[in-house]
């Protein structure tokens, strides 16, 4: 089969043309801009790149057309597609229908974390001999891509029915054999594409869903945080009565989505102290007991930092059983997780300062990256290192400023935060005003990294947040702060 894919670089789409390509299809695709990593990414599995959106693509006459959720009507190529009446179809409706039919699929929703949790996942699964399959939205760097096909089905295994999965303390192998290695896939709530406005997560059908936390977000499309919990629930209802449900026990917002129906077993994880059946964590986020009631099942040490990480950790070890992996060996997986990039990643030192990556927009997510780094510098002995912290309003809901008041409390444990204010419709020093001279806001990038530059001193870290490139921020910090050495 020949698809065409409208969209490729994004994370989803390009992801979806590395399972294609790996499956054995011909791809190629466009997009606005063909850009790295993704362009080279892509360009290296031997898939053809086209830059923009040119109808005369037509050309090509693919089999069909994997439409991305950047396209909109009016677009060049997509009013060619539609009058010629060629086939067309969603992201997500073509990989649910060509690589996840028939897999025990394991899907991770939330606002926050989807991507870490996703690939400490697939790697406890990876570790567990399940050769998995997955679909991330970032490069767990136990892997190094960001997608693979994983396991494929042996038609002539005698085992359960097509999509069942291992019911915990069974063969996970036995499983395998005879319907291809789970899935796992980070379950996003975002649209679909133009012409399917209901959340990505809907087209997957897992056995297994995370329902890892919920607040609002993508003020873009969603008017309110109800109607991301309709989609959440519209979510809940596509999984089977033999599957199983993984639920932060902390939210309540995912409590109201299961007051509104819940046909599945349900398996909490977080909680707070000793509860009957949920999975809770006893000590710091970088050594914890795993604990089932009052009950030890496991125990991570690892190098992550921070309580949303301990979290994730306990969601997906939760997942990971309902597939037949035991507790015990999905905690011991996780001594060797070695995160995803752009989750705190260290991108250099020089004069003495570290510079730090992150992909944290949303202010929960700052606010959790940053008491990540402040618990390192504690555990590490750093008492007296300063987070400066960077960042730049830059996804759609920061954009329209919808969350602009949760600023100052995001950026409450930073020393200093610069914020890169560039093409924002609202103010942001006054929002970050009760912050006093602890904030400085500029418009211009090279304005932002001479004031960082200029306040910080041997021992401090740089931490530089956006779901965008940044304009190159850390490399531009990393030399600047090279020079004045």
């Amino acid at each position: 089969m020949h698809i065409h894919i409208l969209g490729i670089c994004g994370t989803f789409m390009g992801g979806l043309a590395a399972l294609a390509r790996e499956a054995g299809h011909h791809v190629t695709g466009c997009d606005a801009n063909v850009y790295p990593p993704m362009s080279d990414q892509l360009r290296a599995l031997g898939i053809e790149l086209i830059e923009g959106w040119g109808p005369e693509q037509m050309a090509l006459a693919p089999d069909v057309y994997v439409v991305g959720n950047v396209v909109s009507r009016g677009n060049p190529l997509m009013e060619a597609i539609l009058n010629a009446g060629a086939p067309y179809t969603s992201g997500p409706q073509w990989l649910a229908e060509q690589v996840l039919a028939g897999r025990p699929v394991l899907a991770v929703a939330g606002t926050h974390g989807k991507t870490t949790t996703t690939a400490m996942l697939a790697w406890i699964l990876e570790a567990a001999g399940l050769k998995p399959g997955f679909l991330v939205g970032g490069v767990p760097q136990n892997f190094g891509v960001s997608a693979r096909l994983g396991q494929v089905a042996n038609p002539s295994a005698a085992g359960p029915s097509q999509g069942a999965s291992a019911p915990s303390g069974g063969s996970a192998a036995h499983a395998v054999a005879s319907v291809g290695a789970p899935f796992v896939i980070e379950a996003d709530e975002y649209d679909t594409a133009f012409f399917d406005k209901r959340s990505k997560f809907v087209h997957y059908r897992p056995r297994t869903a995370i329902l890892n936390n919920l607040e609002f977000d993508h003020a873009d499309i969603f008017p309110d945080l109800a109607a991301i919990e309709t989609q959440f629930h519209h979510l809940v209802r596509t999984v089977p009565g033999n599957g199983r449900l993984v639920v932060n026990i902390r939210e309540d917002s995912l409590k109201r989505v299961l007051a509104r129906g819940c046909w599945t077993p349900v398996q909490h994880f977080g909680a707070r102290k000793e509860e009957p059946g949920a999975l809770r964590a006893r000590g710091e986020p970088h050594a914890f007991d795993v604990l089932r009631g009052s009950l030890k099942i496991g125990r991570v040490e690892w190098s992550l930092a921070g309580e949303h990480n301990q979290l994730n950790a306990l969601a997906a070890i939760a997942a990971a059983e309902s597939v037949g992996v035991a507790p015990d060996t999905a905690s011991a997986a996780l001594a060797r997780f070695e995160n995803v990039r752009r989750r705190l990643e260290l991108r250099g030192e020089a004069g003495g300062v570290k510079v730090y990556d992150d992909f944290a927009h949303h202010p929960t997510a700052i606010h959790t990256t940053v008491n990540g780094l402040r618990r390192r510098i504690e555990r590490e002995g750093l008492g007296h290192a300063r987070i400066l912290a960077v960042f730049e309003p830059r996804s759609n809901t920061m954009k329209l400023g919808t969350m602009k008041s949760q600023l100052p409390w995001a950026l409450e444990e930073a020393d200093l935060a610069f914020c890169h204010s560039g093409g924002l419709d609202w103010n942001a020093a006054q929002a970050l005003a009760p912050m006093g001279p602890q904030a400085q806001v500029h418009d211009r990038l090279d304005a932002l990294v001479a004031a960082v530059v200029q306040a910080a001193r041997p021992g401090d870290q740089v931490l530089c947040m956006s779901n965008g490139g940044f304009g190159g921020i850390h490399t531009k910090l990393l030399e600047a702060l090279a020079a004045r050495a």
